[in-house]
């Protein structure tokens, strides 16, 4: 049985009603979950499950193939199939994550339209993100540039939109993905999430619904990691 996979139709939702269909000594599958586990370069979510008076703290989140999710907890006592809990997002870390998620979008974005640039690596942490470039050139004031491009569109409050296209019609759309390593997985549809005038990439992770929620993108560091590898880190203030 899969997970239905609540974040993919909305990043906002901070608690959910499910039933647990398989426990184990560390961890719980349920039915259903808002709970984003570490995939496409973002880290996971962090938060509790409750059932009654009992809260279950969730330490991690793993997704496996079949997209069966697994909710790690300290303990599993008094879980069983068929019982029903109250997911609770942590949502401090959810809605950082969310903002430097779909800064990274629009970075990668000014790279590939700017310098011809893709993505080689890279992770979204809530403190920080970083991200590696095929870009040959190590020069700082180039990202600097980059990044003053970042906040603009951040200023411009930008609606950042998510929808679902056929897999062949999305294939058909430049640089529906930055990444220069990595296919889009063989399944009919494909979730895209869109910056109008900006951006399109196909993308299952979670995001603001405008850029103005974001707030001010602060480059941090510049790392020459290689002959076309250039790494930047990054924050949100905030």
């Amino acid at each position: 049985m899969t997970t239905e996979l609540l974040y993919l139709k909305d990043s906002y939702l901070r608690e959910f009603e499910a039933v647990v269909v398989e426990v184990a000594d560390n961890y719980v599958v349920l039915d259903r979950t808002a709970f984003h586990p570490t995939s496409g370069g973002v880290d996971k979510d962090l938060g509790s499950l409750v059932r009654g008076d009992s809260v279950y703290e969730v330490v991690d989140v793993v997704i496996e193939s079949g997209d069966v999710v697994k909710h790690v907890v300290r303990s599993t006592s008094g879980l069983f199939p068929g019982a029903v809990v109250r997911g609770v997002i942590d949502w401090g870390r959810r809605y950082r994550l969310m903002r430097l998620h779909t800064a990274s979008h629009i970075l990668s974005a000014v790279m590939y339209r700017d310098f011809s640039a893709l993505i080689t690596g890279g992770h979204v942490y809530p403190e920080y993100a970083r991200d590696d470039f095929d870009f040959e050139k190590f020069d700082r004031e180039v990202f600097e540039e980059a990044f003053r491009k970042v906040n603009e569109v951040v200023g411009w409050g930008l609606e950042v939109k998510i929808y679902w296209l056929p897999r062949d019609e999305a294939l058909k759309i430049p640089g529906i993905t930055k990444l220069a390593q990595r296919s889009l997985p063989q399944v009919p549809y494909l979730r895209i999430v869109e910056i109008p005038g900006v951006d399109v990439q196909a993308d299952g992770g979670p995001h603001v619904r405008s850029t103005s929620e974001i707030g001010f993108v602060k480059l941090l560091k510049v790392e020459n990691r290689g002959k076309k590898r250039k790494r930047v880190y990054y924050t949100v203030e905030p």
